[in-house]
């Protein structure tokens, strides 16, 4: 399950655990969501995920005027260095419909209003929360490196696997944890180069929720490599499970390591990363600051129950 598929779940939850009566409508394709637009009930107070409302921005903007509309941007999709000129324009078309728009990052908020698609008094940040287990992680060695998210370019495993292909004197493993169907020229190039680094990297799919809470116990670092990321759930959970964070300097994943526990690198940048890895891999009195720095930030870690305290109230104000 996707990071944007759990925040609206833990959203639709939340909601009805306030009171809010919630019917949640779950869609495959554009003519499945312009389906279920027109099937609202006028004046309906109506939470859209971005990604549905691109796949229909004609039934959008067709449906603003009797509903009222909110879309929840998982992501800013004007920001993606390969997005065409369709789907940008599909998105300034559906958040120019809807009457207000939540992000999940101080970064989303600031990108949308910098690129003009959205006023800065219609957009809301509720940022992703955690559930922090009682005990932190306790890892299998100072090597096991971490990677979560669906295997797209926008992630960058192709920059983290040509990082790594440059530490082969030192001691590490990778998990790759993510959907390979997104992108299938994408995920065989990941697989190719995966496999030319032998063992030491696995692609394990997409896991459930259990088995993936077990990986994040028993790793030492996670990697975000992304080229573009706008919330960072991963990171999120990583700091949940006191795991420190090396990671992109993009979008919201500087937001989430504002607090320390983590490395900033520049993205699309192997090299870096590299050194960045080795760093972490060689140097005992780092990985001792980095741990002591992400342990201490998750009693702070924003949880659930304030993500849906700022849909609501978002959901208030377009109401």
């Amino acid at each position: 399950m996707s990071g944007g598929n759990v925040y609206d779940r833990r959203a639709s939850d939340g909601l009805r655990d306030l009171g809010w009566q919630v019917a949640m409508v779950e869609v495959g394709e554009g003519a499945d969501a312009a389906s279920a637009l027109r099937s609202m009930p006028d004046d309906a107070l109506v939470l859209v995920d971005g990604l549905v409302a691109g796949w229909a921005p004609a039934a959008m903007v067709e449906a603003a005027g009797r509903l009222r509309l909110v879309v929840l941007a998982h992501m800013v999709v004007a920001s993606f260095p390969d997005a065409t000129e369709p789907a940008v324009e599909a998105e300034r078309r559906v958040l120019a419909a809807a009457r207000g728009v939540i992000v999940p990052s101080r970064w989303a908020a600031a990108e949308l209003a910098r690129r003009g698609l959205v006023p800065d008094q219609c957009v809301r940040i509720a940022v992703p929360g955690v559930d922090v287990p009682v005990h932190p992680a306790e890892p299998s060695g100072d090597g096991a490196l971490l990677c979560v998210g669906v295997i797209a370019p926008h992630k960058g495993q192709d920059t983290l696997l040509d990082a790594l292909a440059a530490l082969p004197d030192v001691d590490w493993t990778c998990a790759l944890v993510g959907a390979a169907d997104a992108d299938p020229d994408f995920a065989s190039e990941v697989a190719a180069r995966a496999a030319a680094l032998g063992e030491r990297v696995q692609l394990l799919g997409v896991l459930d929720e259990a088995r993936l809470a077990a990986l994040y116990r028993r790793s030492a670092l996670l990697v975000a490599p992304s080229r573009v990321e706008t919330g960072g759930m991963a990171v999120a959970e990583a700091r949940a499970h006191g795991l420190p964070v090396v990671g992109a300097d993009t979008g919201g994943i500087a937001d989430a390591l504002a607090d320390g526990g983590g490395i900033l690198v520049a993205p699309d940048d192997p090299d870096a990363l590299a050194a960045a890895l080795r760093g972490w891999l060689c140097d005992p009195e780092l990985r001792r600051r980095l741990r002591g720095e992400a342990l201490a930030a998750r009693a702070a870690l924003p949880r659930w129950s304030g993500t849906v305290a700022d849909i609501a109230r978002a959901l208030e104000a377009a109401a």
